[in-house]
C-alpha cells in the first residue's frame, strides 16, 4: 500500500512539472530562508555560550536613571572601582572580582610602535572569571602578578612569529606610563560570538594608573568589572539586597546645592557573560551588540516567511483538487476510505516537504558563508551532536508538510463519487468559491507588503542619520586619534601647527570630544541666585575647532590664546593650588545652543556676558568656577541619534586633548598621507590613527543599516514566494475557466477585455492585503522609531509606493497568463460542446 501512495504521488508530480516546480521551489525558499534566520538568531543567543564556567561569570553593569537638573538615562556595561570593591566587600557570594579599563596601548618591539588590536588593562587575573582557553602557559596563574601581559594568539604571532613568547619581554605605554611586561600566556583568538574579543590583557595597579579621586568617585564609569559567583550562589539573592547595599555604602555628593547621593539615579545589576550582547544595556560596550526585541522579530518574520511558504502549497494543492476529482470518485467506488485517502494525500505533502527540505538545506549551506560575509558572523550549520539540526529539520518537514497537506487532504477526501462521474462531469470543473484560497493570497501579500514597508522605513530612517544636520559638516573632516599620549601631548601645539600648513587643509583644532568619542563627561553648572545646579556635557576645545568642525557661532565670540581668561586648563593629576587660582581669577566659557536653554537664558544672544558658577575643581578647592558666557554655537550631535542631544559646555585649556580636527579640501588620501607623514616626525614612538568623519558616521550606523538590508531580502524572498504561487495559481485559473473565456470571446469580448477580467481577480487580494499591512506596519514602525531622539517623517509615502510595487508585481505575474488565454481561439474550448 504505501509502495502504491509513493508511485501515484510521484506520479503526480511528473504529470504537471510547472505545479511540483512552484511547491517544491517555493517551499524549498521558505524553509531556506527560516532555517537561515533562525541560524542566526541561534548564534545571537549564542554569545559566549562556548566559554567554560560562564554560568558563573558576570559583569557588573550601571543604569543611569534621567534627573530633572538634566541627568541622561544611560544602561553601562561600565561602572566604578568603587562600585566593584564595595560589592565584594559585602557578597560572601562572590569569589573573584577583577576590574578591566580600556586604555590606548602602544607595544614598542625593537623601536617600533605598533597597536594592539584591542588592549585591556586588568587588576587581576582576569581568565579566573573569563575562561578562555589558553594554549601556552597556565591560564589560571596567567596574571597573578603585576607587569605581567596575556597575549592572543594572533597578536603573539605578530609580535613573535612562531617562536614560543612566554617569558619574553614586551614594552608597553599606556596613559602616562612606558613599563615592561612578561609575556605569561597565549589564549585562543576570541571568536566573533563573544561581546568581549580581546586580545592583550596587561596585569595593572589602579591605584598607581587613576588619581586617587577616580579609585573612590561612584560616578566615575572608567571601566568593567567582572565577578566570578561561588559555586551554588543565587545572583537574584544578591540582586534582591542591592539597594540595601546602595544605602549603606553610597556616600552623598559634596558641594553646594540641595543634598544628593549617586544611589539616587543610579542602580545596579549583576548581569550574566551570555546575556551581555542581548542585554539591556548597551553603552560603552566593548562591541556593538544587539537586543531581544529584534532576535523576536526575525523569529517571526522566518515563521512568517515559511507560512507563505505553506500558503501556496494549500493554495496549489486546492486549486488543482478537480483535476484529481476522478481519481478519488474512482477510488471511492473500488472501496478507498476517507481515511486511506487522508493518508495517501497527506503522505504526498510530505514527500514534496521532504524534497523541497533537501533542496533547502543545499541552499541553505550555499548562502552561509555569504551570509556569514554580510554579517560578519561565523554562523556554522552542524546536523549532529548538541547543536545538529538533523531531528530539527525532519520534525520541520514533516510539520510543513502537514501544515501544508491537511486542509488539501480533508478537502480532496470529501468528494463524492455520484456528483463526480455522473453526466461525464468535466476535470476542468472544480467546487467550491475560491473564498479561502483568496484569503491566504491577501495573508501572503500582507506579509510582502508588510516588509516592503519596514525596509523602505528602516533604511529611509538610515539614511537620515548619516544625512540630517547635525551641527557640523561631515564632508572633508579627519579625526586624528592618541593626542592624550605623553609624547604626543608635549608637542600638540606644533603638530597642529605643521598640520595647517599642508596645501589644502583649511582649519585645524584640538579637542577632547569628537565624533562617535567613546567618551562623556558631565558637570554641574548654575546661575548666580539658582539652588539647584544643571547637569551639563563639559569639553575642551582650543580655538580652531568651530572652524575645523564647521560649527555655527550664533552668538558672541570664539576662543582667543591672546585672553588669559580663556584658558582654564589645571594640571593632572588634581593641584590645589592651581584650582584655587582659577577659582580666583575666574574663566570664560562658550555654551552650546540647547545648554543655553537649560540654564534659563532667553536667547543666544541674551546669554554672552552673563555669568554662571561651573563645576570644574575639587571640592577642598571651591567646587565651582565663577565663569562668564562669551560665545554660543550651534548643537553639535557627536553620538549616535539614538542618544539623546547632550548640551554642552565647552572650556580652553591649552592642552590634554584627545583629538586632532583637520579640516581640507583635496583628495582625502592624499592629505590624511601627509598629517600621517607630520605625525611620525613629531610622535615616532605612538602609531598614527587617523579616520574620516564620513567612514565613522557611516559606521555609527552600520547596525541599522544592516538590518534594512536584511529586512530587504525577507522581502524579496517574500514577494517571490507569494508571486510563485500567485503564478500558479493563475495558470490553474486559466485552465479552469477557459470555456467561460471562449463562450465571452464568441459573444464579442475583446482580448483586453479577457485580461482586465483575469487581472482584476487576483488584484482584489492585493488590495485587501494593503488594507491589512498598513495600519500593522505604522504601529510596528512607530514604535521602532520612537527609539530615536530624532527621526524622519511617518508619512504616507512608503506605504503608497510598497501597495504599488506590490500590485505592479501581482499584474506582472499574471499578466503573460491572462494574455495567453485571451488570445485562445475559442473554438477549442468549446468544439465538444
Amino acid at each position: 500500500m504505501w509502495r502504491n501512495y509513493l508511485t501515484v504521488g510521484l506520479r503526480a508530480l511528473a504529470k504537471n512539472k510547472v505545479y511540483a516546480f512552484i511547491n517544491i521551489f517555493g517551499l524549498s525558499l521558505g524553509i531556506a530562508a527560516c532555517l537561515l534566520i533562525l541560524s542566526f538568531v541561534r548564534y545571537e543567543f549564542s554569545y559566549d555560550d562556548w566559554m567554560p564556567g560562564a554560568d558563573r561569570a558576570y559583569q557588573l553593569q550601571d543604569f543611569y536613571k534621567s534627573t530633572e537638573q538634566g541627568g541622561e538615562e544611560m544602561k553601562l556595561q561600565v561602572t566604578s572601582i568603587a562600585s566593584g570593591d564595595a560589592l565584594v566587600k559585602d557578597f560572601p557570594q562572590i569569589e573573584k572580582k577583577v576590574y578591566l579599563t580600556t586604555s590606548s596601548m602602544v607595544v614598542l618591539q625593537n623601536g617600533q610602535p605598533t597597536t594592539p588590536e584591542r588592549g585591556l588593562l586588568a587588576d587581576g587575573n582576569i581568565f579566573e572569571i573569563l575562561q578562555v582557553p589558553f594554549v601556552r602557559g597556565n591560564r589560571e596563574t596567567a596574571l597573578d602578578d603585576l607587569h605581567t601581559v596575556a597575549l592572543s594568539q594572533s597578536e603573539a604571532k605578530k609580535y613573535f612569529r612562531n617562536a614560543n613568547p612566554i617569558g619574553e619581554t614586551l614594552t608597553i605605554s599606556y596613559g602616562d606610563k612606558r613599563e615592561d611586561f612578561r609575556v605569561t600566556g597565549v589564549f585562543q583568538d576570541f571568536p566573533k560570538n563573544s561581546h568581549l574579543r580581546m586580545s592583550m590583557v596587561a596585569r595593572f595597579d589602579p591605584h598607581d594608573y587613576f588619581q586617587p579621586s577616580q579609585i573612590t568617585s561612584w560616578n566615575n564609569q572608567n571601566g568593567f568589572v567582572y565577578l566570578k559567583l561561588r559555586e551554588g550562589a543565587n545572583v537574584k539573592d544578591i540582586m534582591d539586597q542591592l539597594p540595601a547595599w546602595e544605602k549603606r555604602n553610597i556616600p552623598d555628593d559634596t558641594g553646594d546645592g540641595p543634598k544628593t547621593n549617586p544611589g539616587d539615579y543610579q542602580d545596579w545589576r549583576l548581569t550574566n557573560v551570555r546575556d551581555v550582547h542581548l542585554g539591556e544595556a548597551q553603552h560603552a560596550g566593548l562591541t556593538v551588540g544587539s537586543d531581544k526585541q529584534t532576535m523576536i522579530t526575525f523569529v517571526v518574520v522566518a515563521l512568517m516567511i515559511l507560512g507563505m511558504a505553506c500558503i501556496n502549497f494549500t493554495n496549489l494543492a486546492t486549486a488543482r483538487a478537480s483535476q484529481r476529482a476522478r481519481e478519488v470518485a474512482l477510488r471511492k467506488v473500488l472501496g478507498a476510505t476517507r481515511r486511506q485517502l487522508v493518508i495517501q494525500f497527506v503522505g504526498e505533502s510530505i514527500l514534496v516537504a521532504a524534497i523541497a527540505t533537501l533542496v533547502a538545506l543545499a541552499l541553505a549551506e550555499l548562502a552561509l558563508p555569504l551570509l556569514n560575509g554580510f554579517l560578519d558572523a561565523s554562523m556554522e550549520i552542524h546536523y549532529f551532536g548538541a547543536q545538529g539540526i538533523l531531528l530539527p529539520v525532519i520534525l520541520l518537514a514533516i510539520v510543513v508538510g502537514l501544515a501544508g497537506g491537511v486542509y488539501p487532504a480533508l478537502y480532496l477526501s470529501r468528494f463524492q463519487p455520484a456528483r463526480v462521474l455522473k453526466a461525464n462531469k468535466s476535470s476542468a470543473d472544480a467546487e467550491g468559491n475560491g473564498r479561502l484560497r483568496n484569503l491566504l493570497v491577501v495573508a501572503q501579500f500582507a506579509v510582502s507588503i508588510g516588509l516592503i514597508i519596514c525596509t523602505a522605513i528602516v533604511y529611509s530612517q538610515t539614511i537620515y542619520a548619516r544625512t540630517m544636520d547635525a551641527g557640523y559638516k561631515r564632508d572633508g573632516l579627519l579625526q586624528v586619534y592618541n593626542l592624550l599620549d605623553p609624547q604626543a601631548n608635549k608637542v600638540a601645539r606644533t603638530l597642529e601647527e605643521e598640520v595647517r600648513k599642508i596645501p589644502g587643509v583649511t582649519a585645524v583644532g584640538r579637542t577632547t570630544i569628537a565624533v562617535n568619542p567613546g567618551n562623556n563627561s558631565m558637570t554641574t553648572a548654575k546661575r548666580p541666585g539658582q539652588t539647584t545646579p544643571t547637569q551639563l556635557g563639559t569639553y575642551g576645545m582650543d580655538p580652531g575647532v568651530i572652524d575645523a568642525l564647521g560649527m555655527r557661532l550664533l552668538a558672541g565670540r570664539g576662543f582667543s590664546e591672546s585672553v588669559p581668561t580663556d584658558d582654564s586648563w589645571t594640571p593632572t593629576p588634581t593641584d590645589l593650588a592651581a584650582e584655587k587660582a582659577l577659582v580666583a581669577r575666574g574663566t570664560n566659557l562658550i555654551l552650546s545652543e540647547s545648554a543655553v536653554k537649560r540654564l534659563g537664558f532667553a536667547s543666544a544672544q541674551d546669554a554672552i556676558g552673563k555669568p554662571i558658577l561651573a563645576g570644574f575643581v575639587s571640592d577642598e578647592a571651591g567646587g565651582n568656577v565663577p565663569a562668564t558666557i562669551v560665545g554660543v554655537v550651534s548643537d553639535v550631535r557627536y553620538r549616535s541619534i539614538r542618544q539623546p542631544l547632550q548640551p554642552i559646555m565647552y572650556n580652553y585649556q591649552r592642552q590634554d586633548y584627545n583629538q586632532l580636527l583637520v579640516r581640507f579640501s583635496g583628495d582625502p588620501q592624499q592629505i590624511r598621507a601627509q598629517v600621517e607623514a607630520i605625525w611620525k616626525r613629531l610622535v615616532p614612538e605612538t602609531p598614527f590613527q587617523g579616520r574620516f568623519v564620513t567612514e565613522i558616521v557611516k559606521t555609527l550606523y552600520q547596525a541599522d543599516e544592516t538590518r534594512a538590508q536584511l529586512f530587504g531580502m525577507f522581502a524579496i524572498l517574500a514577494v517571490v514566494i507569494g508571486c510563485l504561487g500567485l503564478f500558479g495559481l493563475a495558470a490553474f485559473t486559466a485552465e479552469r475557466r477557459t470555456k467561460e473565456i471562449g463562450i465571452r470571446k464568441v459573444l464579442g469580448a475583446r482580448t483586453r477585455d479577457i485580461v482586465r477580467l483575469l487581472v482584476w481577480q487576483f488584484s482584489r487580494p492585493v488590495l485587501i492585503a494593503n488594507l491589512i499591512a498598513w495600519p500593522i506596519a505604522w504601529w510596528v514602525m512607530r514604535d521602532w522609531l520612537n527609539q530615536f531622539d530624532v527621526r524622519m517623517n511617518l508619512g504616507p509615502t512608503p506605504f503608497v509606493l510598497a501597495g504599488l510595487l506590490a500590485l505592479l508585481i501581482a499584474v506582472a505575474t499574471i499578466s503573460a497568463h491572462a494574455f495567453r488565454v485571451a488570445r485562445t481561439n475559442p473554438v477549442h474550448a468549446l468544439r465538444y460542446e
